[in-house]
């Protein structure tokens, strides 16, 4: 009801969502130098929502490409009728993001040398976190299905392309390479995980 009346009244309908996908297996590893390149092209475009969704759209190319990896996913979100209600939850899910288990990337060069001899971690998280207007049904709904997955990735793609995005963050852990994220990890820092 109070959604047909925000409608009528021509009110602007704001979404915010994150979405959570724990990849697992020996071949996961390669997908946190997309992640960390994303990263620090997002610290470079200071805010410019074009290159951050540049960066999204890579990051969820990247994701379908290694499909065979998900192990868990989940999704959590809320609709908004106020701007400054929809970047209150944004900072929110932020920062939850950045307090998980080595979420937050470090930026300190390694030397070639020692990238060789970095254990390879067999779990990624990766957290997607987007602001948008109006309604995207594959969004808003579970994502906690392999199928519901991809088809919501691709519309965090479309997203973009349409330019409805108001804010983008993606965080990850373990956020370099060399950092292990143990099972133990996963149950402590990502419950709301469900096995795909």
């Amino acid at each position: 009801m109070r959604n047909a009346f925000n409608k009528m009244m021509g009110r602007t309908r704001y979404v915010v969502c994150r979405l959570f996908v724990h990849l697992s297996g020996s071949e996961v590893a390669p997908i946190l130098g997309v992640l960390n390149d994303a990263a620090r092209e997002a610290m470079d475009a200071d805010g410019d929502l074009e290159i951050l969704g540049e960066g999204l759209v890579e990051i969820c190319q990247t994701l379908l490409q290694y499909d065979e990896n998900w192990l868990a996913a989940a999704n959590e979100g809320d609709v908004f009728w106020d701007e400054g209600e929809a970047g209150d939850y944004v900072n929110e899910l932020f920062t939850d993001s950045a307090q998980r288990y080595l979420s937050e990337p470090d930026y300190i060069e390694a030397d070639e040398d020692d990238t060789l001899s970095l254990p390879a971690t067999r779990n990624v998280v990766v957290m997607i976190t987007v602001a948008y207007e109006g309604e995207v049904e594959d969004l808003e709904t579970n994502l906690a299905d392999m199928s519901a997955l991809k088809t919501g990735l691709k519309a965090l793609i479309n997203l973009h392309y349409s330019h409805q995005l108001q804010a983008i963050q993606v965080h990850f852990s373990p956020a370099r390479f060399g950092d292990e994220l143990t099972n133990d990890q996963l149950i402590q820092y990502y419950p709301e995980l469900i096995p795909l």
